[in-house]
């Protein structure tokens, strides 16, 4: 039986604007996030990802207050993610309506936090934020504060640790890809998908539907995050899901 893949679509947001770039650099203002969650919403989304794309800058998340407006109107599953330090700010995001938050930098320096946290909210809604850089053939490296530090850290083996510790899912963003439109890294997510049991969803490259396909039938990921293709209206979420549902993949219908 196929599995089901979930649509997930991305919003990166900078004070009060949806933003996108290239490589996680060069920002360009998108437009009213609430505006686009809605939308996407309504088009069938399986679920929506809110990143705080400058809370590395500032140490926290400033998206409590959107995430809490968002879901008066939505009713679809959110992560929150950016900016997640500690047991308080997940609090706050699940409070706020968040289902999940994902974390990245806090977890890396801090590996104990996902027990913590795991023990105390439960693993379901807990995400490992991993942002990945290619150095070298074969060889990625985990990357923290939006992409901007290194951390020494090889993605796969630290998808193995997270889980391990308790984390419920793996977002897993290659910053090669993201922005490029050039379609998702293949071999890396094949690598963390393959062994991993907690879910794993794939961001960063999507610019056609040949490429999800592709994610799909050579990797073992159940979601798949994207962001420019849909911000800029290049595709919509029941054009995919059309497409993906006539490959005999399943998809929650729109």
């Amino acid at each position: 039986m196929p599995r089901k893949v979930r649509i997930i679509p991305r919003l990166d947001i900078k004070g009060q604007h949806l933003i996108k770039g290239i490589n996680l650099e060069g920002l360009r203002k998108v437009g009213d996030p609430l505006v686009f969650a809605q939308k996407y919403y309504q088009d069938g989304a399986d679920e929506l990802l809110f990143m705080d794309a400058v809370a590395s800058l500032y140490g926290k998340n400033n998206l409590f207050d959107t995430i809490k407006r968002a879901t008066q109107n939505i009713f679809i599953p959110i992560t929150l993610g950016g900016g997640i330090r500690n047991a308080g700010d997940v609090e706050t995001a699940l409070l706020a309506g968040a289902e999940k938050v994902a974390i990245n930098t806090a977890a890396i320096k801090n590996p104990d936090l996902i027990n913590q946290l795991a023990t105390r909210f439960g693993s379901q809604c807990i995400v490992i934020s991993i942002e990945a850089k290619k150095i070298k053939n074969n060889l990625w490296e985990c990357f923290i504060e939006n992409g901007r530090e290194h951390t020494y850290k090889d993605p796969i083996e630290w998808s193995k640790e997270a889980e391990s510790r308790g984390a419920g899912e793996i977002l897993l963003t290659s910053v090669d890809h993201e922005g490029m439109k050039n379609g998702y890294d293949i071999t890396l997510t094949q690598e963390i998908s393959e062994y991993r049991i907690i879910p794993v969803i794939a961001s960063g490259g999507m610019g056609t539907n040949d490429h999800l396909l592709s994610l799909i039938k050579n990797t073992e990921v159940t979601g798949a995050s994207m962001a420019h293709i849909l911000h800029w209206a290049e595709n919509n979420i029941q054009n995919i899901k059309k497409e993906l549902a006539s490959n005999k993949i399943k998809v929650r219908n729109c």
